[in-house]
């Protein structure tokens, strides 16, 4: 391939990749903090997602990994309920 061509090829793949992380980012409707507390400490983490339920899950997960460590307390500390959660416009 000439020079020309390789160059379109490359702007032409930087212009769709940025394409994607924009439609990748809007599609995002909801955004939720969530916060959780496990054996006497307390976090708060935020997330977005397309539906509210998925925003709410990935917040708890976050949370509950700076929280604990070991397979065994992030499934106990996810499967708590939060003690806070609010909407983020």
């Amino acid at each position: 391939m000439n020079r020309g061509v390789t160059i379109l090829l490359s702007v032409v793949a930087i212009i769709g990749f940025i394409a994607y992380l924009l439609y990748a980012s809007l599609g995002d409707r909801y955004r939720v903090e969530a916060c959780v507390e496990f054996k006497g400490e307390r976090q708060c983490k935020t997330a977005r997602a397309k539906t509210h339920a998925e925003a709410l899950r990935t917040a708890v997960s976050n949370a509950c990994a700076e929280l604990t460590s070991g397979m065994t307390n992030v499934l106990a500390c996810e499967q708590s309920s939060p003690i806070s959660v609010r909407d983020l416009r």
